[in-house]
């Protein structure tokens, strides 16, 4: 309750939180998005991806398998905390957009071709 006075109406106070973009996280409720660019053969090869989290530490994340466009992975209560649960996190996802390579050379497509399945 605000502005309470002898002979006046209550009134309310009305907060407006204006949440400024972040270089690297976007929150999705509960949830820290980061978004990284990813070469292809690190997507299909493998990767350490360092993060510096909000709350300051450094994070390395493995990718261990093969990540494919639109794909992500979770790292559980990594995330925003949660108000009304002390102690508990959201999750942090991790989305890469793959970088393809602009052109390839003829021996570079033939290796690719006798090396990766058509499935």
């Amino acid at each position: 309750k605000g502005d309470e006075r002898p002979g006046m109406t209550a009134a309310d106070i009305v907060f407006i939180v204006d949440e400024k973009p972040h270089a690297s996280f976007k929150r999705e409720g509960n949830d820290l998005v980061f978004t990284c660019a990813l070469p292809l053969v690190d997507a299909l090869c493998g990767a350490v991806i360092p993060i510096k989290h909000l709350n300051g530490k450094d994070i390395k994340v493995p990718l261990d398998s093969p990540m494919g466009p639109g794909q992500s992975k979770v790292i559980p209560a990594h995330g925003m905390p949660i108000s009304k649960s002390p102690g508990k996190y959201g999750d942090l996802r991790i989305q890469c957009n793959i970088l393809f390579p602009r052109q390839l050379t003829e021996d570079q497509k033939k290796s690719l071709k006798s090396i990766l399945p058509r499935s």
